[in-house]
């Protein structure tokens, strides 16, 4: 059962003032350990290419977030998110500490696509109800 969809797109321009303002720290505000992993590698062969991977997590993070109905508000922060992807290249949402929790008491799944091209960065998250809330009949206030 959906219990919630969210979308984001962010031009990358943007992305890049930002990091300029900041001294590149927005960076590791935005990115968890494994995605800041990622980006620095991906930086250091490709400036752009580096952005791009930033823009496509926060605007990964910001429809995270809506899908599940939180936006930016604790248990839900930029962190406690991270847009991982397994082998074949399919991106998956790792979530840590109370945000999982959080996820796991409403037996909610979310599945997060991405896209990117040379201005923009686009970002599609489907939250479904697929654990013991929806098994229960229990409905869950968000």
């Amino acid at each position: 059962m959906i219990y919630g969809v969210g979308t984001d797109i962010i031009q990358i321009e943007r992305v890049r003032g930002v990091m300029a303002r900041t001294g590149g720290r927005f960076a590791e505000k935005v990115l968890g350990p494994q995605e800041l992993a990622v980006y620095h590698r991906r930086r250091a062969r490709v400036e752009k290419r580096g952005l791009a991977f930033l823009a496509t997590r926060f605007a990964a993070k910001e429809a995270f977030s809506k899908a599940i109905g939180l936006g930016m508000h604790w248990p839900m922060t930029w962190r406690a998110m991270e847009l991982l992807n397994l082998p074949s290249g399919e991106p998956y949402a790792h979530c840590h500490g109370e945000l999982a929790q959080w996820l796991n008491e409403r037996g909610l799944t979310v599945r997060v696509s991405v896209s990117d091209e040379h201005d923009y960065a686009v970002a599609f998250a489907i939250a479904e109800r697929t654990g013991p809330a929806e098994a229960s009949g229990v409905s869950l206030p968000r």
